[in-house]
């Protein structure tokens, strides 16, 4: 039987869930919240989606519900996670959980304690390129770790965009950044130090953010993000003996994955993917207790520990 799924908040993001979930056949979203009934009925219909509710806490005592997908603001991930997990609801929330990580702790802490499974959104680690990648650092395959250096950035001239919105989470370290953080300890481990710059936009969030992280053995990383910038997301690892890139990475399922040393290029062919039906996957496996979610308590916690310290680096 298909995990049935349920999804807090109409955001499009939902719409590649969705897909995900129908590609995947291993779950159903059977119904959809909105605080706005107009908005979830809509939505629903458009989609072919069984059931719309008019509140989060509707949809939450939804008996025929067994698991939700959290795509509200930023700043309600961890509420309506744990509120969600309170309801013996299994739940998957869109990046990033928290950049708290005594947040993140509480929240797996009601997830441990309901025997529930909780796992954060990072679509892009479960494609084969983003594994590929790691596994080609670790077997040595560009010598020595020395850099990493990875980039996300797009024009955001919507207003009104909740990623606008200090009140609700926004900006482009938790948007866009986090993916550049996250490659970055997905490669190289935990920060032990940053320093960044960024620059905040009229509506108080920052619309571009700089930084230089290091980690253990020397390595260094850095990155930008932004709201204000073209189009652009790729990832370079540079080691002792060559480079590794991975372009497109976070926002694309056709990544290409490439191995540089000196005048010789090689690309690895990996096959293709769906990259939120992979999520997806792992979200219902972990569920069924086939498998761990690939991203679980201890890869948050971390991932919430770097965006604290780059906050504060950023002053």
């Amino acid at each position: 039987m298909a995990l049935r799924l349920g999804f807090l908040s109409t955001a499009r993001i939902g719409d590649a869930i969705l897909d995900g979930a129908r590609r995947s056949g291993e779950a159903e979203v059977v119904a959809v919240a909105s605080r706005d009934a107009a908005r979830a009925e809509a939505y629903t219909r458009e989609r072919g989606i069984p059931r719309a509710h008019g509140s989060y806490e509707a949809l939450l005592a939804d008996p025929e519900v067994d698991a939700v997908y959290v795509a509200l603001p930023n700043a309600l991930h961890v509420e309506w996670a744990i509120r969600a997990l309170e309801a013996g609801k299994h739940v998957l929330v869109e990046k990033p959980l928290s950049e708290d990580p005594a947040e993140v702790e509480r929240a797996f802490d009601v997830a441990d304690g309901a025997g529930l499974v909780l796992t954060e959104g990072f679509m892009y680690r479960h494609q084969p390129q983003a594994i590929r990648l790691k596994e080609l650092v670790d077997e040595g395959a560009v010598g020595t770790l020395r850099v990493v250096r990875a980039q996300f950035s797009f024009t955001l001239n919507r207003p009104g965009d909740v990623r606008l919105s200090p009140e609700l989470g926004g900006g482009a370290l938790l948007d866009v950044g986090t993916y550049c953080v996250n490659v970055s300890r997905h490669v190289a481990g935990e920060p032990v130090s940053a320093q960044a710059e960024q620059v905040v936009g009229e509506t108080g969030v920052d619309v571009r953010f700089c930084a230089v992280m290091r980690f253990e053995g020397d390595v260094l990383g850095h990155f930008d993000c932004g709201f204000d910038l073209p189009r652009r997301h790729e990832v370079e690892v540079v080691g002792s003996d060559g480079v590794l890139r991975l372009s497109p990475a976070f926002g694309s399922d056709e990544g290409v994955l490439t191995v540089v040393r000196g005048d010789e290029e090689e690309r690895i062919e990996l096959p293709e993917t769906h990259r939120y039906a992979l999520e997806v996957a792992n979200f219902v496996r972990a569920v069924r207790g086939e498998e761990a979610p690939l991203l679980g308590r201890a890869e948050s916690v971390g991932q919430a520990r770097a965006l604290a310290l780059l906050r504060r680096a950023a002053g």
